[in-house]
């Protein structure tokens, strides 16, 4: 595939209404996690339908369920979710200056996510500059967990995603080089064969390319 090719879009169906998201993040204790009451966590979700628009994630901010909380709850064909073994400090990856809008509250919406299939084999510096060229934001790593807690669909062979909304910030104020991702295991390495399959939090880094890598983005966050 030459450089910024496209690649072929797979249609998502709508996500379900914030209040069936609700019950599933209740039912994973992702409620517990966050600290949060279930009936707070429903009285959110209920509120929220009535002005939502079609296809919002509902979220929980990454302060109250981090990342390595998150992936684990994660399934594919049996195997649970995990974060890659040398990415220990995946819950240091914060918000970059492009994520202007995420709420201060333990609850919020996103909308319309998009897994950016039409970028895959671009680079992260290469899409962050083209997103905020369409109005758009990119995924913090834990909405990106979200998504495909509540739309497993979302994460597919040869169709998986990037989640560059979040960066590691050094002491200096430099971005360290890694992006995160969600993909799904190929069972290789120090994944062990017995993860072949499963979901999969790692990283790669910001000027690189691969051909089954999109960016998840949104069009805001409520």
């Amino acid at each position: 595939m030459s450089d910024n090719a496209p690649a072929t879009t797979t249609a998502l169906p709508l996500l379900p209404s914030p209040t069936v998201q609700a019950e599933r993040l209740v039912e994973l204790g992702v409620h517990e996690i966050a600290g949060l009451d279930a009936a707070a966590l429903r009285d959110f979700a209920r509120t929220a339908e009535e002005t939502a628009g079609a296809g919002a994630l509902l979220a929980v901010h990454p302060d109250r369920a981090p990342a390595s909380a998150l992936a684990p709850l994660l399934h594919r064909d049996g195997r649970a979710g995990f974060v890659v073994v040398d990415m220990t400090d995946v819950d240091l990856f914060a918000p970059v200056d492009a994520v202007t809008d995420l709420p201060d509250a333990p609850l919020y919406l996103v909308e319309s996510p998009d897994r950016g299939d039409e970028m895959a084999n671009w680079s992260p510096d290469e899409a962050l500059s083209a997103l905020t060229e369409r109005g758009r934001t990119p995924l913090l790593l834990t909405e990106g967990i979200h998504w495909v807690l509540h739309q497993p669909a979302a994460l597919d062979r040869n169709h998986c995603f990037m989640t560059i909304g979040s960066r590691l910030r050094r002491a200096n104020g430099s971005l360290d080089a890694r992006t995160p991702a969600i993909w799904i295991s190929n069972g290789t390495g120090r994944d062990g064969s017995e993860r072949r399959g499963a979901p999969k939090v790692g990283w790669c880094w910001a000027g690189n390319r691969h051909t089954w890598l999109g960016f998840g983005s949104t069009a805001g966050r409520l």
